[in-house]
């Protein structure tokens, strides 16, 4: 065996050894490091995801509020339209702000009121139809009475039949027909419209629809519900008729 042989074979004994030791030696400091640098990773890794909740949180309340306005505009579009489309009539668009609080009273607030040129009697509309009118005012707001508030009557005409009665509110908020001859027929989904009569609307405007029309015996007038156009749960924006002059015909009647 050759000198360079022999040497080649106890260097690789010494250095196996060594080899092994350092390969030990790597992974137990390696495992130190990880030990000492890891919390720190972790706290980062924690305000990096505290971050990027905050920035989610923002763009979740961006979203809504884009939603909103995205509402509102299409409510006031749809106002714009029924404007144009009734151009007979001048307008004055509010922003509802309140409900009486009253599980009694059928009212709301708006934003509108004597300094806009918003009076009492003016009647109240929305693209779905007929809301009910003003009743009381201050310079800046405005209550409207309902259609459903149990002091509220209109005076109406049936669509199929071009009878005419009247549709009366209640304290549940319920609508019901009422002065309609039993001897019409009163069909169950036919559209109701104001009749103009009595002075405290005009003519045409959609106020809802028949709903289980009944005609007791002996009775001369027949009884029914009215589904409202309007779904008063859910008003933003509404808009008064400020050329329309109601009529207190009260003073006339003995």
């Amino acid at each position: 065996m050759s000198i360079s042989g022999l040497l080649d074979k106890i260097i690789g004994k010494a250095v196996d050894p060594m080899v092994g030791i350092q390969g030990w030696v790597s992974t137990r400091v390696q495992a130190i490091v990880d030990f000492f640098t890891l919390p720190r990773d972790v706290t980062t890794l924690m305000q990096q995801n505290a971050a990027l909740e905050a920035k989610i949180s923002q763009l979740q309340t961006e979203n809504l509020q884009l939603k909103q306005q995205l509402v509102e505009t299409e409510i006031l579009y749809a106002l714009l339209d029924f404007a144009r489309d009734n151009p007979e009539n001048q307008y004055v668009a509010a922003s509802v702000i309140g409900k009486d609080p009253s599980p009694f009273l059928n009212y709301l607030i708006i934003d509108h009121g004597s300094d806009n040129g918003i009076f009492k009697g003016m009647p109240v509309v929305t693209e779905q139809g007929l809301v009910g009118r003003i009743d009381a005012v201050t310079a800046s707001a405005a209550r409207v009475q309902l259609i459903t508030d149990a002091g509220s009557t209109v005076n109406i005409r049936l669509q199929d039949s071009q009878s005419e009665g009247q549709v009366s509110g209640s304290v549940t908020g319920d609508l019901s027909l009422e002065r309609v001859s039993a001897s019409v027929t009163v069909k169950d989904g036919e559209l109701v419209f104001t009749s103009g009569l009595g002075g405290s609307f005009p003519a045409e405007i959609l106020v809802g629809q028949v709903v289980s029309p009944e005609v007791k015996e002996n009775e001369l007038f027949q009884t029914a519900s009215v589904q409202p156009s309007v779904d008063f749960s859910t008003l933003r924006a509404v808009l008064i008729i400020t050329n329309f002059q109601a009529v207190e015909i009260e003073p006339l009647v003995p």
